[in-house]
Order: C-alpha cells, then structure tokens, then sequence
C-alpha cells in the first residue's frame, strides 16, 4: 500500500527520488521567497537535460538521470496551500513506498536567508505547503531541504514576506542558496542521507 493508506497504480519503473519543489504557480510569483522551491527543481532539470512539461498529477514533471539514479522532479501547479494534491498522486505514480525517498524542497521563515538545511521528518513550522503534504500522505516522515527567507517583522506581515520578490543583495544570497539545495539533492543521491545531512547542515 502507498503512503497515504491509499492505493494506486504504479506505471513503469519506480523512481530511486521524486523531488518536489513547492511554490504558487502564475508569473507573478516567480522570484519571490515562497517560490524558492521551483527555482531548485528548475535548476536540477537544467543541470540534468530535464523538461518539466504538465502531467495528470496537478503538476509539471519530468525524469532525469542523475549518475545511476532516477529521479522524478516536479512542481505542483496547485496553489502552496494544495501542495498534498499533487503530491500524494506522485507518490503513487512513481512507486515512492519509503518516504525517505520523497525530497520536498520549500522555504523556510526560521532560517535566515540563504541557509539551507537538511531535515528529516519532524514539526511544519506553520508552512502551508507542508502542512496539504501531510494531510494527504498522513505522515510527515519525508526528507526536506529547507532554504531560509528570514523572518518578517511581525508574523502578521508573513504572508506578504513571503509572497514579495526580494532585492538584488537578497536574490544574490537566495541564487546561492538555490544551487546549494540542488548540489544537496545530488548529495542525498549519491553519499546518503547522513552523510548529505552532515555536509549540508554544518555550514553557517
């Protein structure tokens, strides 16, 4: 049965990852903070001749080969408080039956900007995104790379923190911070979890 108490068809080979990155679809999101998620899934089809092109699963996705693996990539096209919608049906299509195995990619307001971190299972931090992720799998064991936008100043302002494109200093810090996650998906590939953890987290 696939996560999520649910089953479902699998169609061909299942893949060794599915990355997800969580953003809202529409141009006019595309280089807020919220959106970082998109911008490391974009980032590894480019690196690895992938076209994120629209599936069934409420979602754009494609296959790559990253060394030996494959490796599902995807962006929901849901909004971020729907992200479970699109996820819990890749889930199923691509044979993920150990969440470990599933990589959601998402911004993170309790890191400063331009701190990514590896994180696996554990709390949602009030994130919307993660929060659709769970409901519909009904576990939030899956792996995360968090990269940090920093906090607004008052929780009330949260919303249009993350939602607001960001100046060039800032978009500089995030654009590094967009490679790091993506040289962290290669890192899970190809060391492991522990050893990616380990290497990712003890930096500043």
């Amino acid at each position: 049965m696939a996560p999520g108490g649910t089953r479902g068809p699998r169609r061909g080979t299942p893949a060794d990852l599915l990355v997800v990155g969580l953003g809202n679809p529409g141009r006019e999101y595309d280089g807020t903070r919220h959106n970082v998620g998109f911008d490391v899934v974009d980032l590894l089809a480019r690196r690895h001749q992938g076209r994120l092109k629209a599936g069934r699963e409420r979602a754009l996705v494609d296959e790559v080969r990253i060394g030996a693996h494959r490796v599902a990539l995807a962006e929901p096209t849901t909004y971020m408080n729907l992200s479970g919608e699109a996820v819990a049906p890749l889930v199923r299509r691509f044979g993920i039956e150990d969440l470990g195995d599933l990589v959601i990619v998402h911004d993170e307001l309790d890191l400063p900007t331009g701190v990514v971190r590896i994180k696996v299972g554990g709390g949602l931090a009030g994130h919307n995104g993660l929060r659709s992720i769970k409901a519909h799998l009904h576990t939030d064991a899956f792996l995360r790379i968090r990269i940090g936008v920093g906090k607004p100043p008052s929780r009330e302002q949260g919303a249009d923190h993350v939602l607001r494109r960001v100046g060039r200093a800032e978009r500089e810090l995030l654009d590094i911070a967009v490679e790091q996650a993506a040289d962290a998906v290669e890192a899970i590939l190809t060391r492991g979890v522990d050893a990616a953890m380990n290497e990712v987290n003890a930096r500043s």
